[in-house]
């Protein structure tokens, strides 16, 4: 089976496109496919899991309920660059993480990557 790199770089809440990314992604996990998220620049406000949704504050819901599921599709652990390690959502976190280097080497280890 191909592997599959997914790079998330859209904030939480700001948009339905970061909601329909994480569904493509859990549906390739629920097909069998290898896949690793990688969380990284305004997607690592992803890792909030403290929001709830409002209609009279939010366009749109919360996608980082949807990270809070990874677990049951294997996306766990969720990679981040090991540069962010500090970066406040990453250090008050619940889900399990891996830092990497994001480097081309990294990259050509997959199969496919998908941006969004």
């Amino acid at each position: 089976m191909k592997s599959v790199l997914v790079i998330l770089s859209q904030a939480n809440l700001t948009s339905l496109q970061i909601n329909e990314s994480l569904s493509a992604t859990m549906v390739l996990a629920t097909f069998g496919s290898p896949v690793k998220v990688l969380l990284k620049d305004a997607a690592l406000s992803l890792l909030q899991n403290d929001l709830s949704f409002s209609q009279l504050h939010h366009a749109f819901k919360v996608a980082s309920n949807m990270v809070e599921s990874f677990e049951f599709y294997d996306l766990s652990p969720i990679l981040i660059e090991s540069k962010n390690q500090q970066n406040p959502f990453v250090q008050q976190t619940e889900q399990e993480l891996e830092f990497i280097e994001l480097n081309n080497e990294f990259i050509q280890s997959f199969d496919h990557v998908l941006y969004w």
